[in-house]
């Protein structure tokens, strides 16, 4: 499928063939390998193809390949879209094993202060072993020592 397209495009066969392993993944030495040419000549492939698909790298050689290639559908599909009730609040949440965790800023701040930590209602500490440290002014420095 892929072949008959690039031949569509003005390729050779050889050069179809070089262009459609260098798309599946292969690099220069495992296509040369393959076609029992050596790795220049692969090279010389590629430069040809280049100016005739009108591309500037492999990336883009693989880029051009990829909807023909079978494997990658046309339309991107799309995630349905959880509607949020008029009302309620954005809760971020992440899937941890068959649990959700889920919060908010302004929740940990609550969480924080109906704990009797001072200043809670505008910041939420992250650690509270930070600020422990034996030399005086508070710093453990950069690697807790």
């Amino acid at each position: 499928m892929l072949r008959d397209v690039l031949i569509q495009k003005g390729l050779s066969n050889r050069e179809a063939e070089v262009a459609e392993l260098v798309s599946k993944g292969l690099s220069n030495k495992e296509v040369a390998n393959q076609l029992f040419v050596t790795e220049k000549t692969v090279k010389f492939h590629l430069t040809n193809i280049y100016k005739k698909m009108s591309v500037k790298s492999r990336a883009q050689l693989i880029v051009w390949c990829l909807p023909h290639l079978g494997f990658v559908d046309n339309e991107p599909a799309q995630a349905p879209r959880q509607e949020i009730p008029a009302g309620a609040s954005s809760i971020n949440t992440m899937p941890v094993g068959s649990t959700t965790v889920a919060g908010t800023m302004a929740a940990t701040a609550a969480a924080s202060a109906a704990a009797g930590n001072v200043n809670a209602a505008t910041t939420a500490p992250i650690r509270s072993d930070i600020g422990t440290g034996s030399n005086g002014n508070g710093d453990i420095g950069a690697f807790g020592i």
